[in-house]
């Protein structure tokens, strides 16, 4: 089984087996990508709504992993991802924050159009006054109150 985020529908990805997705990929999409979703839809695709448990359980992994600060925060993205945790299922994405998360969670990925992550990370945030490293994501230092951005660990 699949699980399909929009990425699937932009590249015209096909095949053999089952696959879902959700309403909110649904709502991403326009012209021909959403067709593509609604013939889908229509020749068996099915849609899927994530338990609040399993929902919770993949922003604790994206926090843990420091991409819950960047897309992956998103409705969507979090919803697939829970998606495809429940199934236990191979989420098929281009977008490298779902992949991390789904890396931390032991879901499998299918890239269509990108090369896919080659490790997972732990994101670190770093003051751009001070250089301070932080854990948790903050838009300011509570330090200097200079902005903070998202590192790669050495």
């Amino acid at each position: 089984m699949q699980v399909l985020d929009s990425s699937a529908f932009i590249h015209r990805y096909s095949t053999a087996e089952q696959t879902v997705s959700t309403a909110a990929v649904r709502a991403e999409l326009s012209g021909r990508a959403s067709y593509r979703f609604d013939a889908d839809l229509g020749g068996g695709m099915r849609l899927h709504s994530p338990s609040d448990e399993s929902i919770a359980q993949v922003r604790t992994a994206a926090a843990d992993s420091g991409d819950a600060a960047v897309r992956t925060d998103r409705k969507s993205d979090i919803g697939l991802v829970a998606t495809a945790f429940e199934l236990q299922a191979t989420l098929v994405t281009d977008d490298y924050a779902m992949q991390n998360v789904a890396d931390r969670l032991r879901l499998q990925t299918h890239q269509i159009a990108q090369a896919g992550i080659g490790t997972a990370r732990i994101w670190r945030f770093q003051c751009q006054g001070c250089g301070r490293t932080f854990d948790d994501p903050a838009e300011r230092c509570p330090i200097c109150g200079a902005a903070v951005t998202r590192k790669a660990p050495r």
